[in-house]
């Protein structure tokens, strides 16, 4: 079973024209996803979110709500909410490192190209965009 203790510290980032709410979801769901959350893990409370990052208690309930829809987490009256046991990350925690490690220096060479990070999110975006066509066109044709 998982620890008492929250394992995931929230941040926000006002720049990216997300939604704060969402933001926390998709942290939760990244971590998740990359095996840094497993089923049973704790998420912190919503008064330990409020006082880590300064957000509106409303903004972390609907948050929660919304990862309780999507059956993420579930929440346990008195105890907390909690990472479910139907997730499972998409790839392991030692490849997941690798690929991070890659990451960090291809940024330190697109910042040293003179890349600024609104340039680097630009084009990991259109990265992403142009594999998930890929992908698409693979799948249709």
């Amino acid at each position: 079973m998982g620890s008492e203790e929250a394992l995931i510290r929230f941040r926000l980032d006002p720049r990216t024209g997300v939604p704060p709410y969402r933001q926390l979801v998709d942290q939760v769901a990244q971590a998740v996803r990359l095996g840094l959350l497993h089923p049973g893990d704790r998420l912190p409370s919503v008064r330990e979110v409020v006082t880590q990052i300064s957000i509106n208690p409303n903004t972390v309930h609907r948050a929660y709500r919304e990862m309780e829809t999507a059956q993420l987490v579930e929440g346990r009256p008195g105890l907390g909410t909690f990472v479910v046991d139907s997730v499972v990350p998409s790839t392991t925690p030692k490849r997941t490192a690798a690929l991070q490690q890659q990451l960090r220096q291809w940024v330190a060479k697109a910042q040293r190209a003179g890349v600024d990070e609104e340039g680097i999110r630009g084009l990991l975006a259109e990265a992403i965009r142009e594999n998930e066509a890929k992908r698409g066109r693979r799948v249709d044709g």
